[in-house]
C-alpha cells in the first residue's frame, strides 16, 4: 500500500516508457515470450496448446490469448494481472527490477518478483478484469457492406446489441478503429475488429454467454457454435443458437441440461479446421459430444471450402442453402448417409 504517493511523483507509466520499452517488461516478466508475433503456451492459466502471442497493435505491444478472449493485457496490465497487484504496485515493481530509481518508496521491495512468485499461482477469478469502454458512432454504408456478405441484417445487429463503434479504451489507452464493432454482453465487451491483425479485444469471462439472453424459453432446436457471427447467421435462418467466449471452452454440465430441457434437440457446430492437421474446433467438438452424448456434430465438409457458417453464406450467398446444410448434416449424424451430402453438393454445383 502506498503511503506517500509524492515520493513517486516521477513514477508513471509514460516516464517508464521514456527509459525502457515494453517489450523489454514483456521479456522479462513473460519467460516464454521470444518473439513478437510468435505463439506460446499462456503463463497466466493451464494451457497446453500455444495460443498466445504478442503482437504490436497500433504502435503499442499487447499481449493476446486468442484461447481465452479477456486476457489482453498491455506491459502494465500485464504485470498486473501476473501478479495480483494494483497499477502502482505494478509501476513500483518494474521501477524496481529494472533499477530505474524512480521511487523513493523502499517498501518496493516487497514487489519483486522473487518476493512475489507466489502470487502466480492465485485463482484466475481472483485477477482483475481489463476495463474497456467505447464511443459508438452510426451505422454508415460500409457496415452495410461488411454485414451484408454474411446475410445478416442491421435488425439482427441491433437484437443481438451489436453496434459500430470509432474508437474504444483499453483501461486508459485509447485505440481509434477504421472498421470496429462493439459485441455487448450483459455489462461486458467484445471488440471486433474484423481487418485488424487483432481481431478480438475482450473483457468478458466464461461465464458470458453470446446469444443466450436472445434465446426463446423453449424451441425444436439449440445449436452451440464458434462465434456470434454465426449465432446471428443461425439467427437469420431461424434457428436458436449460442456461443461461448472460446471455441477451446468446454460448457458447463448445467447449461448443457438446461438447453437440453428447454429445446428437443442441441446440436454442436464449430469449425471444420480442415487446413490444421490437429483441427481443433472438430478436436474440441468430439470432445462436447463425448461427454455429453447423446448429441450430434453438425460440421462443413471439406470439399465445400468454408470452416464455419459465416464463411459458408459469404460463398454461396445463399440462406436456403446454408439452412439446406444444416438439415442433411443433422440427418446425416442420424442415418450416417452419404447421398444428403452428394445432394447438396449437387444443389452448389448449380450455383
Amino acid at each position: 500500500m502506498i503511503k506517500n504517493r509524492d515520493s513517486e511523483a516521477h513514477l508513471s507509466k509514460e516516464v517508464i516508457l521514456d527509459k525502457i520499452r515494453d517489450i523489454d517488461i514483456f521479456s522479462y516478466y513473460c519467460p516464454k515470450f521470444k518473439k513478437l508475433g510468435v505463439k506460446f503456451c499462456s503463463d497466466l492459466r493451464e494451457d497446453n496448446t500455444p495460443s498466445v502471442s504478442i503482437v504490436n497493435w497500433q504502435g503499442k505491444l499487447l499481449y493476446k490469448d486468442f484461447g481465452y478472449p479477456e486476457h489482453t493485457f498491455d506491459c502494465f496490465s500485464y504485470v498486473m494481472h501476473k501478479f495480483n497487484c494494483s497499477f502502482y504496485d505494478a509501476l513500483r515493481l518494474i521501477d524496481y527490477d529494472f533499477n530505474l530509481n524512480l521511487s523513493s518508496y523502499k517498501d518496493t521491495i516487497g514487489f519483486s518478483m522473487g518476493h512475489m512468485a507466489s502470487r502466480t499461482n492465485m485463482k484466475q477469478e481472483s485477477k482483475k478484469l481489463v476495463i474497456i469502454k467505447k464511443k459508438s458512432r452510426e451505422w454508415m454504408k460500409k457496415d452495410a457492406e461488411f454485414w451484408s456478405q454474411y446475410l445478416i441484417s442491421k435488425k439482427t445487429l441491433t437484437i443481438f446489441d451489436v453496434s459500430p463503434i470509432s474508437y474504444y479504451w483499453i483501461n486508459a489507452n485509447r485505440f481509434s478503429c477504421d472498421l470496429s464493432y462493439a459485441y455487448r454482453i450483459g455489462n461486458k465487451y467484445k471488440i471486433y475488429s474484423p481487418y485488424e491483425d487483432i481481431k478480438w479485444i475482450s473483457n468478458t469471462t466464461k461465464k458470458h454467454i453470446q446469444g443466450y439472453s436472445q434465446l426463446p424459453k423453449e424451441g425444436s432446436l439449440c445449436v452451440i457454435t464458434s462465434s456470434l457471427k454465426d449465432v446471428m447467421c443461425l439467427y437469420e435462418l431461424g434457428i436458436s443458437a449460442i456461443a461461448l467466449q472460446s471455441e477451446m471452452q468446454m460448457p458447463e454440465e448445467s447449461l448443457i441440461q438446461e438447453l437440453q430441457e428447454r429445446f428437443d434437440e442441441v446440436v454442436v457446430f464449430y469449425d471444420n479446421d480442415f487446413a490444421n492437421p490437429n483441427n481443433p474446433g472438430q478436436a474440441m467438438a468430439n470432445k462436447i459430444i463425448e461427454k455429453y452424448f447423446p448429441m450430434s456434430n453438425i460440421v462443413i465438409p471439406s470439399k465445400f471450402g468454408t470452416k464455419d457458417l459465416s464463411d459458408y453464406i459469404a460463398k454461396y450467398k445463399s440462406l436456403d442453402l446454408a439452412r439446406k446444410l444444416i438439415e442433411y448434416q443433422t440427418l446425416w449424424q442420424k442415418e450416417k448417409t452419404d447421398n444428403l451430402s452428394t445432394t447438396l453438393i449437387r444443389e452448389l454445383d448449380k450455383k
